[in-house]
C-alpha cells in the first residue's frame, strides 16, 4: 500500500475547511508525517489514517507546519507509546524541539529522537528511502522524497520449466537473482527473470520558490505535491514571500515528467474556490492534476 491523505491544505492559517499543512503516508506497514501544523492530531482522527507514526519529517519550522508535533507528542505518550519516534527537520530542528517538546513537567512514555539534516541527507525506513532535497524558501527548508527500493522482476516458471529448472528451491535461487545448474547447464536469473521493476516515488515540496532541486527530485515522480499558495494574480506577492503560484507549481511539474501533480498550501483568498488554481495549473501541465483538499486519499499503485 502507498496512500497519501491531506490533514491540511491551507497556507498560513486554518479556515473552516482547510488545516494547516500535514500530510500522512501510509507506506505498507509504516505511517510516515510530513510536516504536523497545528490541529494535526484531530485531522488524523477524522479521516482514520491511525497514530502509528513511525518518524516526522519536517519541511521547516515556520509554525503552520509544527506546532501540533508539540500536543500530537504528548498524546501518543498519554496513549501509552514505548517505541521511539524520529524527528526530521532542517536547521533549527534540534534547539526549537528539544525546547518545545520536552518543557512540560510529565516526561514522555517513550525516546522521541531528534535528527537535524541538510539537503542531501537520507533516511531508511521499511523498504525505502527518505531523501532530503534543496527548496527556496525564506528560511532553512527542504523538500522530501520518498522512493521505494526496486522490486524484483517476474520470474516466468513457464521459462524455468523448459529449461529443466525443478520447482522448488531453485525457483527461489532464481528469483533472488542466483544462478542455478542444471544437469551441467548454469541457467543464468536473466533468462527467467525480467529486470528489476521501479518503486514508487513521492516527493512533498513544502514551502519554496519553484526550483532546480524539487525540478530534479521529482523526475518521473508518481506524485508531487507542491505548494500552490497564490494565483497568477498574485505572482508579485509569491515572489515577495518565497512561495509559487500554481502556474509555477504547475510548470515545475512538467518539467520533472511526474504522473501525477497535487496543489495544496492554498491561500484563503482560494478556500471557497479553488477553480482558478486548477485552470491556471492545467495551461502548463497535461498531466493527472488535482487541488487537494482535507481528507483527501490518494492511493498509488504499483506500476506495471
Amino acid at each position: 500500500m502507498l496512500r497519501v491523505t491531506f490533514l491540511g491544505t491551507s497556507a498560513a492559517q486554518p479556515t473552516v475547511r482547510r488545516n494547516l499543512s500535514g500530510l500522512a503516508v501510509r507506506h505498507g506497514r509504516e505511517l510516515l508525517l510530513f510536516d504536523c501544523g497545528e490541529g494535526t492530531q484531530r485531522q488524523m482522527i477524522a479521516f482514520g489514517t491511525g497514530f502509528d507514526v513511525g518518524a516526522i519529517f519536517f519541511t521547516h519550522f515556520h509554525a503552520d507546519h509544527w506546532v501540533g508535533a508539540i500536543g500530537f507528542l504528548r498524546t501518543l505518550s498519554m496513549a501509552g507509546r514505548e517505541q521511539p519516534l524520529d524527528l526530521y527537520g532542517p536547521r533549527p530542528a534540534r534547539r526549537l524541539l528539544e525546547t518545545v517538546l520536552f518543557a512540560g513537567a510529565d516526561p514522555f512514555g517513550y525516546e522521541a529522537r531528534i535528527h537535524e539534516i541538510e539537503p542531501g541527507a537520507e533516511v531508511r525506513r521499511e523498504g525505502a528511502r527518505v531523501a532530503a532535497f534543496p527548496v527556496d524558501h525564506r528560511i532553512p527548508a527542504v523538500g522530501w522524497l520518498l522512493a521505494e527500493d526496486e522490486r524484483p522482476g517476474r520470474f516466468h516458471p513457464e521459462r524455468a520449466a523448459a529449461l529443466g529448472v525443478p520447482e522448488g528451491p531453485l525457483y527461489g535461487d532464481l528469483q533472488r537473482g542466483r544462478s542455478v545448474t542444471v544437469n551441467g547447464r548454469v541457467i543464468p536469473p536473466s533468462e527467467v527473470v525480467e529486470p528489476p521493476r521501479r518503486g514508487r516515488r513521492v516527493v512533498v515540496s513544502g514551502d519554496t520558490r519553484p526550483c532546480a532541486g524539487t525540478v530534479e527530485a521529482a523526475r518521473h515522480a508518481d506524485l508531487l505535491v507542491h505548494e500552490a499558495t497564490f494565483g497568477d494574480a498574485e505572482e508579485a506577492r509569491a515572489r515577495e514571500t518565497m512561495h509559487s503560484t500554481a502556474r509555477e507549481a504547475a510548470r515545475v511539474a512538467r518539467e520533472a515528467g511526474v504522473k501525477r501533480l497535487a496543489l495544496t498550501h492554498l491561500s484563503t483568498r482560494y478556500d471557497q474556490d479553488p477553480s482558478p488554481l486548477l485552470e491556471q495549473a492545467a495551461a502548463e501541465y497535461q498531466g493527472e492534476l488535482l487541488v487537494a483538499h482535507d481528507g483527501l486519499a490518494v492511493e498509488i499503485p504499483l506500476p506495471d
